[in-house]
């Protein structure tokens, strides 16, 4: 592999591991980014397991023999929580004090680590 697909691949993971300890470190943060039609006793549960995804996925990104599996995994992950960065962004004033607008650039960035976590998919 390259060294610039490998510091990426590494970078990626390190952001992911990182996000999903700031769930455990910060849940209120992710508290409000649940969608009203999840019921309130799955808030707190979904907080908890997708931090937990996100350590064990950017761990097995970094492991060339589960790279693949966890960069799928990490897509499929993004698609799940989109739904709530929607949300987010819809009550952007309410939940965070900033415009629409201003919370717009975590919609497309959703896409970058998508299309990130797709070239680790790659051989």
């Amino acid at each position: 592999m390259k060294p610039l697909k490998i510091s990426l691949r590494w970078l990626l993971a390190l952001f992911m591991i990182a996000a999903g300890i700031n769930h455990f470190i910060s849940p209120d943060f992710y508290l409000r980014l649940m969608p009203n039609y999840i019921p309130v006793n799955l808030h707190g549960p979904a907080v908890f397991w997708s931090g937990v995804a996100e350590v064990v996925l950017g761990a097995l990104l970094l492991m060339p023999s589960t790279s693949r599996l966890a960069a799928w995994g990490i897509i499929a992950l993004l698609i799940a929580v989109f739904p709530a960065n929607m949300f987010a962004w819809q009550h952007s004033q309410e939940l965070f004090g900033i415009s629409r607008s201003a919370h717009f650039i975590r919609l497309p960035l959703q896409a970058v680590f998508i299309a990130w976590a797709w070239w680790f998919t790659r051989k």
